[in-house]
């Protein structure tokens, strides 16, 4: 336990700020999920703006706001790719030997 007063009130107050960014760290990464296994933009732009708002509260470093959103426009560029590859693929048909 702390000797200064003050000092206890600061462990409280990063209890309540611990649990508070734990809870909108967690929802990022479901929205990061859902945003890569989505082809939709509406996911990928509401990550995006959850990320922003996150890293102008301070809940994560500017930095890793940024990384994140260049991977997840990275992913959703190799996910409208990656249909047109596969439907070429499927539409050569197999010699009967």
């Amino acid at each position: 336990m702390p000797n200064i007063k003050a000092a206890e009130k600061w462990a409280l107050q990063s209890e309540k700020r611990e649990t508070r960014n734990k809870s909108a760290k967690n929802r990022l990464k479901t929205l990061f999920k859902r945003a890569v296994d989505s082809t939709e933009n509406a996911a990928a732009l509401l990550a995006e703006s959850a990320y922003d708002k996150a890293a102008g509260k301070g809940i994560i470093h500017p930095n890793k706001a940024a990384r994140k959103k260049s991977r997840l426009a990275k992913a959703m560029k190799r996910a409208a790719i990656a249909p047109v590859k596969a439907a070429k693929k499927s539409s050569k048909t197999k010699s009967k030997k």
